[in-house]
């Protein structure tokens, strides 16, 4: 081969590797979901979102009423998507009312501009997606074998997927996010949400990601980790990884709160842990909350009283 040839195969390789797309997201279908029932906006919806990571699920993308692709957006993801917009749909015929609460917090300009992507859970596996994963190294052997033998017992998987499911927010969904609609992409204007195991996700999720998540509402985070039980290893477990992975405070932001009612009642015990742990690493009023909600429960219509309030918090101009 001359070597004319052997540079222009050369140059022509070098051209075609530069110009290729970092992603190619031609094979993810989305559309409008004109069904959904909403009180403003719009949501856009993909089936199953493809990944190399986690079970491929549903994936919900609400835009505001005023969104266009002249202005930016902040973005927040949330989990258990199915269960934040539209209650003719959900199990328990309850919502988070996300739209109604980001539309009048953006009208009234309290927050900046921001749209919602929500993943939704598959309910067979949400345990395990959304348990925090490196909470188990955390944990004595002992409790670790106890942990798995009961498991095993009850026919309940302890393959956790925590560490996968965040690499699917992070490495596949938000790529596509960022390349699809008319979002800031930097950690400023990224943030993360959910409530019980979602709350733990969303404080795993900034705890690993502290580069990409400015950040984070937990809402009735489920300290408890799994059922309630007397000598329950998992919160101990948690809350050592929860000491070791404390994002900066100079950079971040956490939202916490309870209620004292069904499967919030277990948690209130753990709020002095939970203020201890953050306080002692730098965090203040100005980047801290772990509010108590007296008489509230565990679910959604708790939350949706409340939303505002983290949204606020985190996305305030």
């Amino acid at each position: 081969m001359s070597r004319i040839l052997f540079f222009g195969i050369l140059i022509l390789l070098i051209f075609s590797c530069n110009n290729q797309p970092k992603n190619n997201f031609s094979s993810i279908k989305s559309y409008q979901l004109e069904s959904a029932v909403l009180t403003s906006g719009k949501l856009i919806r993909i089936d199953s979102f493809p990944s190399q990571n986690i079970t491929p699920r549903p994936v919900d993308i609400w835009l505001p009423e005023t969104y266009s692709e002249e202005k930016k957006y902040a973005v927040l993801y949330m989990h258990d998507g199915q269960m934040l917009f539209d209650s003719t749909t959900t199990w328990n015929k309850q919502e988070w009312r996300i739209d109604e609460a980001a539309t009048e917090l953006m009208e009234q300009k309290i927050t900046k501009h921001f749209i919602v992507v929500g993943v939704h859970n598959i309910s067979s596996i949400r345990w395990n997606d959304l348990f925090p994963e490196k909470a188990m190294d955390f944990m004595d052997a002992d409790s670790k074998n106890e942990v798995i033998k009961k498991a095993q017992e009850n026919n309940i998987s302890t393959d956790f997927k925590g560490d996968e499911y965040l690499k699917f927010i992070v490495s596949e969904l938000k790529p596509y996010i960022d390349a699809t609609f008319s979002v800031y992409t930097n950690k400023e204007n990224t943030f993360v949400a959910g409530s019980s195991m979602g709350g733990l996700m969303s404080m795993y999720a900034i705890s690993e990601y502290p580069n990409i998540f400015e950040g984070s509402a937990c809402i009735s985070t489920h300290w408890v980790g799994a059922m309630a039980e007397e000598n329950n290893p998992f919160p101990s477990a948690i809350f050592r990884y929860v000491a070791a992975n404390v994002p900066d405070a100079k950079s971040h932001k956490l939202y916490f709160d309870y209620g004292d009612q069904t499967l919030d009642r277990h948690y209130p015990k753990y709020a002095s842990t939970v203020d201890s742990v953050y306080t002692n690493r730098g965090y203040s009023v100005a980047n801290f909350r772990n509010l108590f909600f007296p008489g509230t429960d565990h679910s959604e219509k708790s939350w949706q009283k409340r939303i505002h309030i983290p949204l606020n918090f985190l996305l305030k101009k």
